[in-house]
C-alpha cells in the first residue's frame, strides 16, 4: 500500500480536452510512464495507469464515480489520489496533477506523496497480516510488529501457487529490505501460543497476552497421507515438491473445486498423465454451476472420474503406487495431490475465551474484533458479517478477501472505527483463460447465462429470491469488475434485469 514516488518532474500534452466525455476514461503515455486520465464531474485527473497488482491496464477496468476497478482481479483505485481502496495487491497508484490550456490536458508527473513512518503487535502469516502491519505504518502506529510463519519464505503470493512454476525470488509480496525499512519484523518456520502469547521455541522473548492477533487457516489432512508421494498443497515447499514429483509422471488430483482443478490445468501439459476425481457430476458444480463445470470436463489434457471417490491410495516402499476408486478403477499413479478443501487452524483455540462457530470460524464483528477485548481475526478462518448478504455471518477464504480484512483489522487496533464493506472478488484459470467472480453465490436457485459457455465466453448471474447475489465470466470483461462496483455502492441487481436482452445498465463499453 505504499506508493512508488515520482522522481522527476515531467510535463506533457495528454490529449485534446474534446477527446474526453464527463465518465471517460483514456490511457496515455507520459514521461515513459502509462498514465490513467479519466473525466468526471469535477474536471480531469490522472494516476498510474497499470494496477499495481499484476499490471492490468486500467483503461480497461470499471469506472464508478471516484473509483475504478481493476477488470482482471477486483482491486480499486481512488481516480484522485491514487489510494488502493479494495484488494488484492498492496501499493497505491502514482496520482498526477492535471491542468487544460486551451482544448488540451496537460499532465504533470511531480511528486504527489509523503513517505510514511516506521514499530507491542503480534501476528500470523499471510496477506490480511502484511496490509495489517504496512495499514498500522502507514497510520503512524510505533510500536512494534512482529509477523510470525510456518513457512521459510517471507509473505508470498499464495494463488501463484497453484498457477506457476514456484520460484521462492519472484513471489514474495515485499522484499526483506521493505520490511526491514519500515520496521516489520517477520519470524519464519515458527508457530504460536494463543494462550499466553508467546513462541514455544527460539529464545524470543514473549510480547503479551493483550497484542491484537490475526490468525490463518491450513489445508486439511486426508487418509492415506503417511505414503510419501500423496501432497496437500499447503506452502511454498509443497508446490516446489508437486512440481519436482509431477514432471512427467502420473498424477492424480483429488477433488475438483478451485485448487485441485489449478493445479491440475498447471501439470496438464508437463505430467504423463493427470486424472481428477470428484464426488459431483461436475466440476465445480456448487461454485459455478453444471454448465460451466460440463464445459471444462471436455479438457482433452485431463481425464476424469466423476461422482466417485478414493477408496485406497496403495503404495510400495513407502511412495504411491495406484488409486483404487470406490467404482473399483484402479489407477497408476506416481504422485497423489489431495484439493479436497481446508480446516482451520483454530485447534490451539481450545479452553481460550475466543468464540468459534460450528466449523472451528474464528467469529468476528464488522471491525473483525473477536469477543475478547484487543484480539483480532482475519483471512481465512475468520467468520464475518456479509454487508452485501445483510450481514450474513460468513467465511470467504479469498486472497482479495484477506487483504480487505488486514486492512480494517489495523484501522481499528487504532481506534479509527471502519467496518468491513468489501464485496467478494476471485479468480481462477480454466483452459488457459481467467474467470472472474463477484458476489456470494451459496444458495443460489438459478443461473442466467448471456454468451456461450461451450465457446468459453460468457457472463453468469447467480439469482437467489429474486435478486443477482453473485456473476462470474469468461473473455466477458469487464462486466464482472462493473458488476462488483454496483454492489459496492449497494444497488440491487434484479432477476429481470439480469435475465433482459438490453444490458445497457451494465453500461459495457
Amino acid at each position: 500500500m505504499v506508493p512508488t514516488p515520482v522522481q522527476e518532474e515531467i510535463t506533457e500534452v495528454a490529449c485534446l480536452e474534446s477527446d474526453l466525455q464527463n465518465g471517460q476514461m483514456k490511457e496515455v503515455e507520459v514521461g515513459q510512464q502509462k498514465v490513467l486520465l479519466v473525466r468526471g464531474e469535477a474536471g480531469f485527473s490522472a494516476v498510474g495507469g497499470l494496477c499495481s497488482h499484476y499490471g492490468a491496464p486500467l483503461v480497461k477496468g470499471a469506472l464508478l464515480g471516484d473509483r475504478v476497478r481493476c477488470p482482471w482481479h477486483g482491486a480499486c483505485f481512488n481516480i484522485k489520489t491514487g489510494d488502493i481502496e479494495d484488494y488484492p495487491g498492496l501499493d497505491c497508484l502514482p496520482a498526477y496533477k492535471v491542468g487544460t490550456l486551451g482544448n488540451s490536458s496537460i499532465n504533470d508527473l511531480g511528486k504527489v506523496f509523503e513517505q510514511w513512518l516506521t514499530k507491542n503487535l503480534f501476528f500470523s502469516s499471510g496477506p490480511a497480516s502484511l496490509v495489517c502491519a504496512e495499514t498500522l505504518r502507514q497510520n503512524s502506529y510505533g510500536g512494534r510488529i512482529v509477523i510470525v510463519t510456518k513457512e521459510e519464505l517471507l509473505p508470498f503470493d499464495k494463488p501463484k501457487l497453484s498457477k506457476v512454476e514456484p520460484e521462492g525470488g519472484n513471489i514474495l509480496l515485499r522484499q526483506s529490505d521493505f520490511l526491514q525499512e519500515h520496521g516489520i519484523e517477520v519470524w519464519t518456520q515458527r508457530e504460536v501460543s494463543v494462550s499466553s502469547c508467546t513462541l514455544p521455541s527460539g529464545g524470543e522473548p514473549g510480547l503479551g497476552s493483550s497484542c491484537p492477533l490475526l490468525l490463518r487457516a491450513r489445508a486439511m489432512q486426508c487418509p492415506g497421507a503417511e505414503l510419501e508421494n500423496v501432497k496437500v498443497l499447503q506452502s511454498f515447499r509443497d508446490a516446489k515438491e508437486i512440481h519436482r514429483l509431477a514432471v512427467g509422471k502420473k498424477v492424480v488430483v483429488v477433488g475438483t473445486s478451485f485448487i485441485g482443478m489449478e493445479v491440475a490445468a498447471y501439470l496438464s501439459d508437463k505430467a504423463a498423465i493427470v486424472s481428477v476425481i470428484g464426488t459431483s457430476d461436475y466440476a465445480y458444480q456448487m461454485s459455478l454451476g453444471p454448465a460451466v463445470g460440463k464445459m471444462i470436463l471436455k479438457d482433452q489434457n485431463v481425464k476424469f472420474y466423476m461422482k466417485d471417490g478414493v477408496s485406497e491410495i496403495r503404495g510400495e516402499n513407502g511412495k504411491v503406487k495406484e488409486v483404487l476408486l470406490k467404482c473399483g478403477s484402479v489407477l497408476d499413479a506416481d504422485v497423489v495431490v489431495l484439493g479436497i478443501g481446508v480446516t482451520p487452524n483454530s485447534d490451539f483455540l481450545k479452553g481460550s475465551q475466543i468464540a468459534t462457530d460450528s466449523k472451528s470460524h474464528v467469529v468476528v464483528d464488522k471491525f473483525m474484533r473477536t469477543n475478547v477485548p484487543d484480539i483480532f481475526s482475519a483471512g481465512d478462518v475468520a467468520s464475518f458479517p456479509l454487508t452485501l448478504r445483510q450481514n450474513l455471518q460468513v467465511n470467504i477464504a479469498h486472497w482479495q478477501m484477506a487483504h480487505a480484512h488486514g486492512r480494517i483489522a489495523a484501522l481499528n487496533m487504532l481506534n479509527k472505527p471502519t467496518e468491513m464493506n468489501s464485496v467478494p472478488f476471485f479468480w481462477t484459470m480454466l483452459k488457459g483463460k481467467s474467470v472472474r467472480y463477484a458476489g456470494y453465490g451459496e444458495g443460489y436457485t438459478q443461473i442466467v447465462f448471456k454468451g456461450n459457455v461451450e465457446e468459453q465466453k460468457f457472463l453468469a448471474f447467480y439469482i437467489k429470491e429474486g435478486v443477482v447475489v453473485a456473476a462470474a465470466s469468461m473473455n466477458f470483461d469487464p462486466a464482472v469488475a462493473r458488476l462488483a462496483e454496483m454492489m459496492a455502492t449497494g444497488r440491487t441487481i434484479t432477476k429481470a434485469q439480469a435475465e433482459s436482452d438490453d444490458l445497457s445498465w451494465l453500461q459495457m463499453p
